[in-house]
C-alpha cells in the first residue's frame, strides 16, 4: 500500500542483489555534522557523524570502535554517545520512495539495549 492508501501498480524496487541481502548496521553517534550548502530534499535535516560497529567492538565496549567513520542521516534525533541501527547504500534511500534524495546511510532506529549470545554457531539463525 502507499500513503494514500491505494495499492501500487508497479513492484516496490529492490536495489540489492538477493544473494547479497539487507544488511542493517549497528553504529556509535560520535558527532554532529553542519552542512554549508545542501541539496534542497535535505536542507533542514539532521545529520551524525558515526562509527560502524563490528563484533569485536561490541564485545569490548570499553574501547573506542576502530572503523572508519560516516555520514549519516538522521530523522531520529539519535544524541552523541547512542547506538543506532542504520542502513547503506540504496537501501538508505528506500524509506524516501517514490521521492529521490541524495543519502547514502539511513538512521533507521536508535537501539536502548543489546543483548549478544557468546558462544553461537555463526549463521546458524537459530532462534530458538
Amino acid at each position: 500500500m502507499s500513503l494514500t492508501g491505494q495499492s501500487r501498480t508497479t513492484p516496490h524496487p529492490n536495489p540489492l542483489p538477493k544473494e547479497r541481502g539487507q544488511i542493517m548496521r549497528i553504529g556509535k553517534v560520535i558527532g554532529n555534522v553542519t552542512l554549508s550548502r545542501a541539496h534542497d530534499s535535505v536542507t533542514g535535516t539532521q545529520w551524525k557523524l558515526v562509527v560502524p560497529m563490528n563484533l569485536d567492538d561490541l564485545h569490548n565496549l570499553d574501547t573506542e570502535p576502530t572503523s572508519e567513520e560516516l555520514v549519516v542521516y538522521d530523522a531520529l534525533s539519535a544524541g552523541i554517545g547512542e547506538w543506532i541501527a542504520f542502513s547503506e547504500g540504496a537501501e538508505a534511500a528506500m524509506p524516501f520512495y517514490p521521492n529521490l534524495k541524495p543519502v547514502c546511510a539511513y538512521n533507521a532506529a536508535i537501539i536502548d539495549e543489546l543483548t549478544l549470545e557468546v558462544g553461537r554457531e555463526q549463521g546458524t539463525g537459530n532462534r530458538e
